[in-house]
């Protein structure tokens, strides 16, 4: 027997005239807003200043849109928007990807980093990747309640049927990441309690692109394909975009246990 789940929310939380409070924008501000409020903890823990957090949640937040964006259109579309380029400021019609707003991450914590050197670029990276993988597991849920992103058809014992876009039985793609991303927060976020400054350097953020990808490379043979180009190949971008991700995270974590390891010896 098979359990079908028939999904059809509206996008919107409400309206109000021409303003929309949409559940994909209240969950981008969940998670940064609660990862907000943890960073201010981690820096009381730590003897850090909380005054420049603003600044840092500016260079987080254009950070990960700007990244976003650019790896969505180079990395799935760069014939299309190389042609358009007016098009790239059009992220109102779509188009995000998680490994460019990672790479965008990382490029505004060296900036930051540059800019106010008492918080070093690996302490950043370090605590607030664990922030930011608990925002992707929001942003997923943001984009269940927006019908995209979705699994591939399932003639399995269930399967989603997302309503708003055709009547096929697929896997809910979207919450596999959301669960394997909270799953990692929760991880790494006990990782951290337990050390907290104490804490290997590059141990955290290692564990968090490793585990993060590898579970997006397993997660993306039960999704769609974001591009028609993509179909036939063994390995979906995705997939291919993951695989540095995965082994510069191991090594990561490989350095940082063998560095800890001379330490204790001397």
């Amino acid at each position: 027997m098979r359990m079908l789940i028939n999904w059809s929310p509206d996008p919107d939380i409400l309206t109000l005239g021409p303003l929309r409070l949409r559940w994909y924008g209240m969950m981008f501000l969940l998670g940064f807003s609660l990862g907000f409020y943890l960073m201010r903890k981690v820096c009381l823990w730590e003897g850090k200043s909380i005054e420049k957090l603003e600044s840092l949640l500016v260079h987080l937040v254009l950070g990960t849109l700007i990244g976003a964006r650019l790896g969505h259109c180079l990395f799935y579309e760069p014939a299309h928007y190389l042609s358009n380029p007016l098009e790239i400021f059009k992220v109102w019609q779509g188009g995000l990807a998680s490994h460019g707003g990672g790479l965008g991450v990382i490029a505004a914590l060296m900036l930051f980093s540059k800019k106010n050197p008492e918080f070093g670029v690996w302490w950043l990276l370090d605590r607030i990747s664990i922030f930011t993988i608990m925002t992707g597991a929001f942003i997923r849920i943001g984009n269940l309640m927006n019908s995209e992103i979705l699994g591939r058809p399932t003639d399995g014992t269930w399967g989603v049927i997302f309503s708003r876009v055709d009547q096929i039985p697929r896997h809910p793609s979207m919450v596999y990441e959301s669960i394997c991303y909270a799953s990692i927060f929760a991880i790494t976020y006990s990782i951290y309690l337990r050390y907290k400054e104490r804490s290997p350097k590059g141990l955290l953020f290692g564990l968090v692109i490793s585990l993060t990808m590898l579970a997006r490379f397993a997660i993306e043979f039960s999704k769609e394909v974001q591009s028609s180009w993509e179909r036939g190949l063994a390995l979906d971008m995705g997939q291919i975009l993951s695989i540095p991700f995965i082994v510069t995270g191991a090594w990561l974590v490989f350095r940082a246990i063998q560095n800890e390891r001379r330490k204790a010896m001397t």
